[in-house]
């Protein structure tokens, strides 16, 4: 029997990936990675002794300060707008899975993502859950790995299953906020760790036409409230250096090129330019094809068929072809 190393949470989606992962003959055993929520460790262990799984945990406190929050926080600062969860997944969670299914002699990991792995390729998953676009950092011997039990399901079908198994959480809401700010206010949780940026100038076609509350409470494509000129305004471009704003109107924030950066490649990376779609922000409807190419700098350039709305720099462009992610980077601008 191979033995696996589950991402466990105690939440739907990893009870249900256990209870598939048993039923398809693996030896699982649950691996929580404790940020100091007592209460998500409780339901945890709970339900892991329901399913009947070995359940064990690692304090990943200062580990997950160091490769996610602190990297949030600095992001904010330089007025991006980054995904912790995108952070996340290679530098923490799948790292400490492979660490440990290394050291009990496991053979794969696997996490209730609703996407697939197969043949050392990330596809999408199930259209009404797809979250392989999180999942664009993980590194090659990761993915090699891993195992997504959910990947085919749409979410429906799994809190079915999560009745049909009497689980526990069958009924427990899905968790929507980030992990390590449940109350989803991060300009409060910044302003806790760090001197805030100060108010400064907003800019529409060049003229100053407003103050606004510092860089970090914005992001590019929000839409101000007010009109100027009977029109609404959204943020256009977020410039840390001078404590600035620039809005435009709706039909400005359109942007046919998108750049990133250190970018993770999860096929050859190409010699020339390459057919592909491209995904800016974790929407299920925008995915416009494009061309992409390595430029010298290592950096990517797409050029997109149809525009893309406002790219905001430190979100991930991510190149699809078909349903394979090819990889992921960061935007700039």
């Amino acid at each position: 029997m191979k033995k696996i190393v589950l991402g466990f949470s105690g939440g739907v989606d990893s009870a249900v990936s256990a209870v598939l992962l048993k039923k398809a003959g693996y030896d699982v055993t649950g691996l929580y990675l404790d940020n100091a929520d007592a209460a998500a460790l409780t339901c945890a262990e709970e339900t892991a002794a329901a399913i009947g799984i070995p359940f064990e945990t690692i304090d990943v406190k200062a580990e997950l300060e160091e490769k996610v929050c602190l990297p949030f926080q600095q992001a904010y600062l330089r007025g991006e707008t980054p995904n912790p969860c995108i952070l996340c997944n290679p530098a923490m969670k799948f790292k400490n899975l492979l660490a440990f299914a290394d050291a009990i002699g496991a053979d794969a990991i696997a996490t209730g993502h609703y996407a697939r792995a197969e043949n050392g390729m990330l596809l999408k998953g199930h259209p009404e859950n797809d979250q392989s676009y999180m999942l664009c950092r993980i590194t090659r011997e990761q993915l090699n790995r891993l195992i997504l039990p959910l990947g085919a399901y749409p979410k429906r079908e799994v809190r079915a299953m999560a009745e049909e198994f009497a689980l526990p959480v069958a009924h427990k809401p899905d968790s929507m906020e980030i992990c390590f700010i449940p109350d989803k206010d991060y300009i409060g949780w910044l302003g806790k760790r760090c001197s805030l940026p100060s108010p400064g100038k907003l800019l529409l076609h060049g003229k100053e036409i407003g103050i606004h509350k510092g860089i970090h409470c914005y992001t590019v494509g929000q839409r101000l409230p007010g009109l100027i000129n009977n029109r609404k305004v959204y943020i256009s471009r977020i410039c840390p250096s001078e404590n600035t704003i620039e809005l435009a109107y709706w039909e400005e924030l359109f942007q046919t090129q998108v750049r990133a950066r250190d970018f993770n490649w999860l096929c050859e990376v190409p010699a020339g330019k390459i057919s592909a779609n491209v995904r800016v922000r974790h929407t299920k409807w925008e995915n416009p094809p494009c061309t992409a190419q390595v430029c010298e700098d290592g950096s990517v350039l797409m050029e997109c068929e149809e525009p893309v709305r406002a790219p905001a720099a430190g979100q991930s462009a991510v190149l699809y072809a078909d349903d394979r992610v090819l990889g992921g980077g960061f935007i700039y601008t």
